[in-house]
């Protein structure tokens, strides 16, 4: 298949993205869509004319949010749900709650390299519980209502450090093996992409896409479990222990958020989907070593694994 590209690049802006786009009608869906990325999908999306729902644990900083995009959009519609990721009781309330057609779900929120192992009460690892299995269990429960909407599309935010590992489908949750942060943290975002692949296959005849992203290097909440080593490493804080707002090659909030809206809503990938994309275009397939911070990896794509996963994943998620 020949590699998707668009006009659009690493610099250009959610805004840039869209304009022209309207949503009028549309019914958007964004978790972690109170800062960062996340509230820049969102506000994207609303100035298109979508009408968006933030779901969030946190109530008050989703109203915040919620405040900021209607000043910003002019919109009046944008509403508040809770939702917790690792809460799948949350999660079933907002798909019972949920009525009629849904257009776009991205699946932005995340959590990212923490330090210690860390399990749910079922004993799952918790990156991979809520990067990956919060989000299935809500992409899963809102299927009628994707369905429904006759070309709905599903955007899922992965990152670049699923290079950093495959699927370890012996030991997923580190039951077995030594816990590593990074490790930890590309296993989930290699399964949001394959999970992404194996939707795509399985959803195609439904009207639905479903496409993942790395967004770029983004200074947000994310990093809030980094030491100084690691943000040093990853170039936010300079020599001398200064911490910087925007590090060398990095993105703004606003261009980080272009790639999710892209997929979202733009006509240049009406109908794409099973795809990976950075800086607004496919990803080239990365057949060697690499530097590490762009491409996707054969074993993200793998249709065999893709499959391994939506089963293993179905499996978790039964009651």
């Amino acid at each position: 298949m020949p590699r998707i590209t668009t006009p659009f690049d690493a610099k250009s802006t959610a805004a840039e993205v869209i304009a022209g786009v309207d949503l009028s009608g549309r019914r958007a869906v964004v978790t972690g869509g109170t800062s960062g990325i996340g509230l820049e999908t969102a506000r994207a999306l609303a100035a298109a004319g979508a009408q968006v729902t933030l779901p969030t644990r946190d109530i008050a900083a989703g109203e915040r949010a919620s405040a900021d995009i209607r000043s910003t959009t002019g919109r009046d519609d944008v509403r508040v749900v809770t939702l917790d990721l690792l809460e799948r009781s949350t999660i079933d309330a907002f798909v019972a709650g949920w009525s009629g057609p849904l257009d776009i779900l991205v699946n932005n929120a995340g959590v990212m390299a923490l330090p210690e192992r860390t399990t749910t009460p079922e004993g799952w690892e918790t990156q991979f519980a809520t990067n990956h299995l919060g989000h299935a269990a809500l992409t899963l429960g809102l299927h009628e209502a994707l369905a429904a909407a006759r070309g709905a599309r599903v955007v899922v935010v992965s990152s670049a450090a699923h290079l950093m590992s495959p699927v370890v489908f012996d030991d997923i949750h580190f039951t077995s093996r030594t816990y590593e942060a990074w490790s930890a943290y590309g296993q989930s975002k290699t399964a949001a992409i394959l999970f992404t692949v194996a939707m795509a296959a399985k959803w195609a005849a439904h009207g639905i896409t479903a496409n993942a992203l790395h967004p770029g290097g983004i200074m947000t909440n994310l990093q809030r479990h980094l030491d100084d080593a690691q943000l040093r490493y990853v170039g936010a804080m300079d020599e001398q222990g200064r911490r910087l707002d925007l590090p060398p090659g990095w993105k703004t909030p606003q261009q980080g958020a272009a790639t999710s809206v892209l997929l979202a809503a733009s006509p240049h990938v009406q109908g794409v989907t099973g795809r990976y994309f950075e800086d607004c275009n496919e990803a080239d397939v990365v057949t060697g070593p690499g530097d590490g911070l762009r491409g996707v990896a054969p074993y993200a794509l793998d249709t065999a694994d893709a499959g391994r996963l939506w089963d293993e994943t179905a499996r978790l998620l039964q009651r």
